[in-house]
């Protein structure tokens, strides 16, 4: 392991960790030379900056008209829409200079910035786009940081899920539970499969393996993930790596959907791995 990973895995082992230092360690397979002491010191700086506007005894809601002025209007922090799938969108390092990114990247500079200015700030793994949820004495406000900060009503938010669902679906679905609060654990395993399912589809291999790496870090216990590293051995044709993945996947999936197919593949790879012995 390289120190940035042995990093990592010393952070995400924790049962609660920093979720800006786990994002930015997260850059190093990407950007080797990631300056994660300076990541920090920008959100810091950018919070300073906030608090410094703000009166002591200054409201929730005016904390957060003064971030959203802050980050959007003065530090035109904007949602890319023009180049949604670019995996620099995905690394807080990148987000953090071009002041750019993807739902989950925004909302993690956004809870990060705000959880600094005293605000009980959580993230949400709403389908399809990832939200922050602001709690206040009576109630909670839903705020979308790719959309500058701004609140969601419920009628926006079951138009969301509309977009993800059949509609018949989406008007039964209990809400509520549909805002329960993301961990920094939930936060990075979602970073990090928006960078696989990037690499995969654009088929570059070894960067999607480095991502998976760090997944199997995050998500020990996944069955599903330990067999994705394992087909991405096999595309690589690191073939022993591949068998170990996916026997210990049938292992823990016996009776999986795709038993049979992930068997099929062992029995091809233990052949490849004979013809080269």
């Amino acid at each position: 392991m390289t120190p940035d990973l042995e990093r990592f895995a010393e952070l995400v082992a924790r049962e609660q960790f920093s979720l800006a230092e786990a994002c930015l360690l997260l850059a190093a397979d990407a950007y080797p030379a990631v300056d994660v002491p300076g990541g920090i010191a920008r959100l810091d700086a950018i919070a300073a900056t906030v608090r410094g506007r703000l009166a002591a005894d200054a409201a929730a809601e005016q904390r957060v008209a003064a971030l959203n002025r802050h980050l959007y209007d003065e530090l035109g922090f904007a949602g890319n829409r023009d180049d949604y799938y670019d995996p620099r969108n995905s690394y807080l390092n990148e987000v953090l200079e071009r002041r750019t990114g993807i739902p989950i990247t925004l909302s993690i500079v956004y809870l990060e910035v705000g959880r600094r200015l005293g605000l009980a700030l959580q993230g949400v793994s709403f389908p399809g786009h990832f939200l922050v949820k602001l709690r206040l004495e009576r109630g909670a406000l839903v705020l979308d940081p790719f959309a500058r900060g701004e609140p969601c009503s419920e009628r926006e938010l079951r138009a969301r899920i509309g977009r993800v669902m059949p509609a018949a679906e989406a008007a039964k679905v209990d809400l509520q539970g549909l805002l329960e609060p993301a961990s920094s654990r939930d936060i990075v395993a979602r970073v990090l499969r928006n960078l696989k399912a990037i690499y995969l589809k654009a088929a570059t291999l070894g960067e999607a393996l480095a991502v998976m790496q760090r997944m199997l870090l995050v998500v020990p216990e996944s069955a599903a993930e330990l067999r994705d590293r394992g087909l991405v051995y096999a595309g690589l044709e690191c073939f022993r790596p591949a068998v170990a993945d996916l026997q210990n996947y049938l292992r823990r999936r016996p009776d999986a959907a795709d038993a049979a197919e992930i068997h099929a593949r062992v029995v091809d790879l233990r052949a490849a791995l004979a013809r080269l012995q």
